[in-house]
């Protein structure tokens, strides 16, 4: 039986399951910021839940990518695991920058 890593490397051959993996890649870069964060913070899903006011369901929903949670959640998480929030929009390609007028 396959590893999931050798599994996932194997279909990251393919152009296409590679191009919707990299297309993802914002969403899972949310999850596991999250889920570091409250780690850090040394708290479980249910005392972040109690400190936010967010259901404990809904942040195993954000922490598995079974929601999209808006930007005023993740701020409400943020000030619950007491950390601040930011967000950056970054170039695709660092020679490849644009002026936008």
């Amino acid at each position: 039986m396959k590893t999931l890593e050798a599994a996932l490397s194997e279909r990251m051959k393919e152009p296409g399951f590679r191009a919707e993996y990299d297309a993802l890649e914002p969403e899972f870069a949310i999850v596991q910021a999250m889920i570091d964060a409250r780690r850090k913070s040394g708290l479980t899903q249910q005392q972040l839940s109690a400190r936010t006011g967010i259901a404990q369901g809904d942040i195993s929903k954000i922490e598995t990518g079974d929601a999209n949670p808006s930007l005023n959640t993740l701020k409400r998480l943020a000030t619950g695991m007491d950390m601040r929030l930011r967000l950056e929009f970054l170039p695709e390609d660092e020679n490849k920058r644009q002026v936008y007028r």
